[in-house]
């Protein structure tokens, strides 16, 4: 009897190893019924990534954006006019700064968004005199900057720039700016009716493109905008002759088409439209000029200067947005006060 009890004790012994190693991998154990589930976990469900914005539909407010609550960062109160910076966010780890100056007297004033070129800098916009001559008669002033610029450029392979990301840099900012507006609609304190935009080289492309899909913005004054990227992009001597060839492949053309200010000037034909030009600046090429200029609904609004002598007299006379707001009055007509005058120095207007 004592020898079957060792045999059976040593039997049970070794078999126990073995039938450890045919156990199961993965066990997944429901935590409610307590019982045990065949599916292992590999199989859960993965999480969908989130969207992406779509650059290229200019239009398209909702695919990859989610405003959240804007901030006033700052407040600063002078005689005339009232500066706020207000930091707004649709993309994550994309805050944009918005430099609002009010005049303190007015109600629902007519506001004009002002967007430089994407190398300019935007410490005018909290500059005492600039936000005075911005505000002078009745008006507000939006400053901003537009994507890869300033401080908007972060967080990137430092071989990236503006035109290395051309369809993001156009897109985000068309994006940019209707959102943007509806941020001052919602304020409640401006007059959405009559709203303009002042652009400057890549500022003023971005505004083109922002007008043809966004009716609220009533007035546009360009000055050198880009555009014709067939030609821009090859002539231009702001692209480094290095990276040239790459920006002439015909997927990277294809990705720019629907983004060419000149495709939509056309259709800006019941907008107070003014294209100034400066015939010296090298930025644009001459061709790119031509084809610019050939697109604008109304060419007796086009403005051409020989060189920044000219440009700098004109806005000695008229200030950088006297034209644009005798446009925004209401009781100017379309085409009032628009008449040239050909240029001293730039401190004052820019």
């Amino acid at each position: 009897m004592r020898i079957l009890t060792i045999s059976f004790l040593l039997f049970a012994f070794l078999i126990a190893p073995a039938a450890a190693q045919t156990a199961p991998d993965t066990v997944v154990v429901d935590k409610q019924s307590d019982k045990k589930s065949d599916m292992p976990a590999a199989a859960k469900p993965a999480i969908a990534p989130p969207p992406v914005e779509n650059w290229a539909v200019l239009d398209d407010l909702k695919t990859g954006l989610q405003p959240t609550a804007s901030v006033v960062v700052q407040r600063d109160e002078q005689a005339d006019f009232v500066l706020e910076l207000v930091r707004v966010q649709w993309r994550i780890n994309d805050p944009i700064d918005l430099w609002i100056a009010r005049p303190r007297l007015t109600v629902k004033a007519p506001v004009v968004l002002y967007l430089y070129n994407y190398s300019d800098a935007s410490d005018r916009f909290h500059d005492v005199g600039w936000c005075k001559r911005a505000t002078a008669d009745g008006f507000s002033a939006v400053g901003f900057v537009s994507a890869l610029a300033e401080s908007r450029f972060k967080n990137r392979p430092m071989r990236q720039w503006f035109v290395s990301e051309l369809p993001e840099s156009l897109g985000s900012s068309v994006h940019d700016v209707q959102l943007i507006l509806n941020y001052l609609a919602a304020r409640g304190d401006m007059d959405m009716d009559h709203v303009g935009m002042f652009g400057m080289g890549s500022g003023a492309s971005i505004a083109i493109l922002a007008a043809h899909v966004d009716p609220r913005i009533k007035t546009l004054d360009l000055l050198d905008p880009w555009g014709d990227w067939p030609d821009w992009l090859e002539f231009s001597p702001l692209v480094p002759d290095a990276e040239r060839s790459k920006y002439l492949m015909p997927e990277f053309l294809k990705s720019v088409a629907a983004l060419d200010p000149v495709a939509h000037l056309p259709s800006l034909n019941e907008h107070n439209l003014r294209l100034q030009q400066a015939l010296s600046d090298p930025v644009t090429p001459k061709i790119a000029k031509e084809h610019i200029a050939a697109a604008m609904p109304d060419r007796s609004q086009l403005v051409k200067y020989a060189n920044a002598g000219d440009l700098l007299k004109a806005w000695k006379t008229t200030g950088l947005s006297g034209w644009i707001k005798q446009q925004l009055r209401p009781q100017t007509p379309k085409n009032a006060g628009d008449t040239p005058v050909a240029v001293t120095s730039t401190s004052q207007f820019d």
